[in-house]
Formats: C-alpha cells, sequence, structure tokens
C-alpha cells in the first residue's frame, strides 16, 4: 500500500466517500469551487479549505489563500481569503476557457510548443484554440465532463518545457500554507511520521 511505502496518499474524490471507510485526521479541500461548498458529510481532526468560498469556523477549520500576491499562502484561522474576482491571475488570455457544456477531449499535450490558432482540444464539438505562441502548461484530463466557461488549460508565453517538471511558485505556497496548518495541531504531530 501507499502508506507502507511511506507515501502521501491524494484522493481525488469529490463526494468524500472514502473518507467514512480511511478515517483521514486531515481532508484539504480543493474543490475550487469558489463558493460555499457542500458539506463534506464527514468531520476529519483538520479540515483545511483552499481559497475563496471556504471561511475558517464557518464550513471548515482553516483556510489556504490561493489568490497570488502578499497573502499567498497564508492560512486563516478566522474569516477567510480574498473573494473570487473572477480574473485569473495575470494575462487573462493564457486561460483556456471550456466553450461549452459537455465531454472534454483534447488534441493536444502538456508540454508542447503551442502556435497561435492551434486547436488544443475540443468540447461538445467546439474547438479550443491556442491564444498566442506559447507552452501548454496545464490541460485537463480527457474524458472528463465540463461546463462552459470552465478553466480547462493555460498557455505559458515563456516556451520553457522545463517549467513543465517543476512545481509552480504558487502550488509550493499553497502546499507551503497546508502544511504549516497540519504541522500548528500538535494533536496531529504524532500521527505523520510511522
Amino acid at each position: 500500500m501507499v502508506l507502507g511505502k511511506q507515501q502521501v496518499p491524494v484522493l481525488v474524490d469529490p463526494e468524500c466517500i472514502s473518507a467514512k471507510m480511511l478515517h483521514p485526521a486531515v481532508i484539504v479541500d480543493g474543490r475550487m469551487s469558489k463558493r460555499p461548498p457542500e458539506p463534506i458529510g464527514y468531520s476529519p481532526t483538520l479540515y483545511i479549505g483552499l481559497g475563496p468560498g471556504f471561511e475558517a469556523g464557518v464550513n471548515c477549520q482553516a483556510v489556504v489563500e490561493t489568490r497570488r500576491g502578499h497573502m499567498l499562502g497564508r492560512v486563516f484561522w478566522k474569516g477567510g481569503p480574498e473573494v473570487d474576482t473572477g480574473l485569473p491571475d495575470g494575462d487573462p488570455q493564457r486561460v483556456l476557457r471550456s466553450p461549452a457544456d459537455g465531454e472534454f477531449s483534447s488534441q493536444s499535450e502538456i508540454g508542447l510548443h503551442l502556435e497561435a490558432g492551434q486547436v488544443v482540444a475540443e468540447v461538445a464539438g467546439q474547438v479550443i484554440t491556442a491564444p498566442f505562441p506559447g507552452l501548454l502548461r496545464g490541460l485537463l484530463h480527457p474524458g472528463l465532463t465540463v461546463r462552459r466557461g470552465l478553466k480547462v488549460g493555460d498557455i505559458d508565453p515563456v516556451d520553457d518545457p522545463s517549467r513543465c517538471r517543476f512545481v509552480s511558485d504558487k502550488a509550493l505556497a499553497v502546499g507551503g500554507g497546508v502544511l504549516e496548518a497540519i504541522l500548528s495541531r500538535p494533536e496531529l504531530r504524532s500521527q505523520l511520521w510511522m
């Protein structure tokens, strides 16, 4: 098993079904719905929400800020992060969005160079094209059901494929905030190392 190899298991479980079987001490809710989330139906020792929609003391115990800026990665034990502006960090053109509701299919792969106008993916017969030349930095898995306007990928104008092999500065800051929240709870420390 993963735990026997001292690896950190990551589960994608939107309905939180596995929590009732596994009884995790910590749940990090990364649904990123940007609105108050539906209750998960399980109470771990520590429930951490990522980004807008979460409010510490109301629908989780701690919130980690996910918006770039001076507060990125900060842990809130009361209140919540900045509200969602609806705008992506940086150039909004770099974000690829679904043109329709339907099943997502990709025509490209993360790490490839794209030219402006090149087809990246398709949803319900409508294509998603690269808005400018650059590196495909992120892309959803094919076969997912998406809704119109959902972020499905992003293009980096700095055309450096090595960037796809490293965790981004934003992800490092958010992960550091999650770790800070966990380590700040003395009752969890004994459960972290076996």
